[in-house]
């Protein structure tokens, strides 16, 4: 089997398309390391402003390379997330993002 590897701060993104869950217009890009099928890792980028999420499929494991935000779970609990912040949405989870800077986060899709 082959090693993958990247590095999730400089690695080149691809160009920007719109965020289908965005309530106020983003734009996001991202690039799979590796998937299967039962799990999907990467590198995600997203600019700043308002979207919602629905884990009802998968849980995701993630953790913050830079920027900030907060996470609002549909149950009212909030978490402040930025660079080294390692976030777990378990699947059923479902809430709302507010990017204040953009976001760029390595991702496991586990269960997808």
């Amino acid at each position: 089997m082959k090693l993958l590897q990247v590095d999730a701060t400089t690695v080149e993104m691809p160009q920007p398309q719109p965020k289908p869950t965005s309530v106020t217009g983003q734009v996001e890009s991202s690039i799979s390391v590796w998937a299967d099928a039962v799990t999907d890792t990467g590198v995600w980028e997203c600019d700043p402003g308002e979207f919602t999420a629905d884990r009802s499929g998968a849980t995701e494991v993630c953790h913050i390379i830079s920027g900030s935000g907060r996470v609002v779970g549909e149950d009212g609990v909030s978490a402040d997330i930025g660079p080294g912040t390692l976030l777990v949405l378990p699947r059923g989870w479902r809430g709302t993002w507010f990017v204040t800077e953009t976001i760029r986060k390595t991702y496991v899709m586990v269960g997808a």
